[in-house]
């Protein structure tokens, strides 16, 4: 088999199968992670990263190799976590940029991509540091440069080969490394991205490795506390029409802290910083644009929780103290969850001819469009079964010691019941759940709050009493824009949902403190309702709450969003406002033109 070029398609399948080997080596990327600092997390970071990137692409159709390269570094962008997925989604940006505007490329071209790849992530490193993934990289690029083969077949086979003698020659650069006797587990995965590359040429089929072939045991290794000064692992995601070049917001956040990355890409912007005030920086990148995406992990419990690992004889288990689950009805934007590493469990939506997993099959944007095609069909719903719960368990169970669940209110669906008994049967890790008594971004915004605590290693238990004590100082408004909707699920009596049709009645409905859909306020036309749910809103702040955020969620009227953001930070001064289309299962429900607010009181 020879192969003498790569089109859109060729090069969209090599980094499927790139991506797909590549999160199969997570744990043992973990496992090996002790530079810069031995939190345990490279594998997971990259297997996130890459996940982002395969995702992306398998539902690409372009036939261009340039359009592919832009759609897997834009996908890397909004994706990257870690030090390892920064400097990733720097390398594809470059490599994009060679490959601009080209309908194939040749081996010779592709060695100059690499090579691009390479220099863009060089200029965008506040200080190169050898050893790491940068040095494999560059060796590979420069392996590609000086070979001179036409036929990609060879070409990927000498690649992987120079790659692992790279890789090999990592603990001679870095004291760190030749101390634990480990290769740099970053380079390591950009080594198995190659390789998955080569056995998809091969067409070999790829497998994870057996956990006798991971590694010998978890490594304990000392905080470098002489050399990482600095406590939080932070990262946020800003988006914006006028951002600033990377070059002017890495030189303000220098002084701020270490291994600082910076990626400008069209209107985002990705900061990869270690620091000790997370506060101050996100507070600065909200003057840049609306901070999308925005965490604080504590590098130093991590790295006690693989200690823990280490003493406990784990061999592929080197986990974050706390990992949350919940369950699909919460609406949370994807980048969220991706930045979070949030693990969630679909509920299902039937219809007369499939049943489709939520956020699996079935997008929210995709099924409001059938809604709206065909407003007389009426799917069902169904919770998802203790089975789908227990593998959702498994995999956060990978990631975490144990695990806090936030889920959809038992007042509305009996999903919180078969997660209770998942949870009963469930022997990876303990297991403690929250019933959110709410739903959509209600539930959404408690499982953010979930995450941010958990990041900063604060106990189950402490957490589970913490959501409960928020939320029963929050919740969510909605209103429909029609009631058929609402009579078809039994939600609302046919004679009352007349009356309000014929009088052009709006409705601000609620949910009670068990989670209960409770009547709130009414208004002729949609123009009123807007001025009343947010009066409602208003009222169920308090004056002086300090900390507040909201989210806004719509079915089928994303216009409405940035009328209610904007009138929202009108009355409540500059705070965070999610904005997502609601679940199927909820939108089935309440219809096209539905929207609502939630909202979140911290203090």
């Amino acid at each position: 088999m020879q192969i003498s070029y790569i089109d859109g398609p060729r090069l969209r399948r090599s980094l499927v199968a790139a991506c797909d080997h590549a999160q199969r080596q997570r744990a043992e990327l973990n496992r090996i992670n002790v530079f810069p600092v031995p939190d345990g997390d490279t594998g997971t970071n990259l297997a996130l990263t890459v996940r982002a990137i395969a995702d992306h692409l398998r539902a690409n159709r372009d036939r261009e190799v340039s359009a592919v390269a832009s759609a897997a570094a834009q996908a890397a962008v909004m994706g990257a976590r870690g030090n390892c997925g920064m400097m990733l989604s720097h390398f594809l940006l470059g490599f994009s940029g060679r490959v601009n505007d080209r309908e194939r490329i040749t081996t010779h071209e592709f060695a100059e991509a690499l090579a691009a790849g390479v220099d863009h992530l060089y200029a965008a490193l506040e200080r190169p540091m050898e050893g790491t993934i940068l040095t494999v990289m560059r060796d590979t690029a420069t392996a590609a440069e000086g070979s001179g083969i036409p036929d990609f077949v060879p070409l990927i086979d000498h690649l992987v080969d120079r790659a692992r003698t790279s890789l090999a020659r990592t603990p001679d650069l870095l004291p760190v490394l030749r101390k634990a006797g480990v290769v740099d587990a970053g380079a390591k995965g950009f080594v198995s991205l190659l390789e998955g590359v080569l056995l998809f040429i091969h067409g070999d089929p790829i497998v994870a490795a057996a956990p006798e072939e991971v590694g010998a045991g978890i490594l304990e290794v000392e905080y470098p506390d002489d050399e990482e000064q600095y406590r939080f692992c932070t990262e946020a995601l800003v988006r914006g029409r006028a951002l600033p070049e990377q070059n002017v917001v890495r030189d303000h956040l220098r002084d701020r802290g270490d291994s600082l990355i910076v990626i400008r890409a069209a209107d985002v912007l990705k900061v990869h910083i270690h620091t000790d005030d997370p506060d101050d920086v996100f507070a600065y990148l909200r003057t840049l644009g609306t901070l999308a995406t925005h965490k604080a992990e504590d590098m130093k419990a991590q790295h006690a929780a693989v200690g823990r690992a280490a003493r406990e004889g784990h061999v592929t288990l080197a986990r974050r103290p706390v990992t949350v689950v919940t369950d699909s009805a919460c609406d949370l934007p994807d980048e969220v969850v991706r930045a979070h590493g949030i693990h969630i469990t679909p509920l299902v939506l039937v219809t007369d001819d499939d049943t489709f997993r939520d956020r699996l099959d079935i997008t929210a944007a995709e099924f409001h469009r059938r809604l709206d095609e065909a407003p007389d069909t009426l799917p069902t719903t169904s919770q998802p079964a203790p089975a789908d719960f227990l593998e959702t368990f498994a995999r956060a169970a990978e990631d975490g010691e144990e695990l806090v669940g936030v889920i959809l209110g038992s007042g509305l669906s009996g999903t919180f019941g078969s997660a209770e008994v998942a949870a009963k049967r469930f022997h990876g890790a303990e297991v403690h759940l929250v019933d959110s008594l709410g739903a959509s971004l209600l539930q959404g915004l408690l499982v953010l709050k979930a995450t941010e605590l958990a990041e900063l290693a604060t106990p189950p238990a402490e957490i589970a009493q913490e959501l409960r004590r928020i939320r029963r100082q929050s919740g969510i408004l909605f209103t429909v824009d029609t009631f058929e909707r609402l009579i078809r699920s039994g939600r609302v009596g046919r004679g009352r949902a007349l009356l309000g049709t014929l009088m052009n009645v709006k409705p601000v409905l609620g949910l009670d403190q068990r989670g209960g859909v409770i009547p709130v306020g009414k208004a002729i036309g949609r123009k009123r309702v807007m001025q009343t749910l947010l009066d409602a809103v208003r009222a169920r702040v308090a004056a002086d709450a300090q900390r507040v955020r909201f989210g806004v969620v719509h079915v089928g009227c994303p216009e409405i969003v940035p009328v209610v953001e904007e009138e929202l930070r009108r009355r409540f001064g500059p705070t965070e406002v999610l904005r997502a289309p609601a679940t199927p299962v909820i939108s089935t429900h309440l219809g096209i033109g539905a929207w609502g607010v939630a909202y979140m009181v911290e203090d």
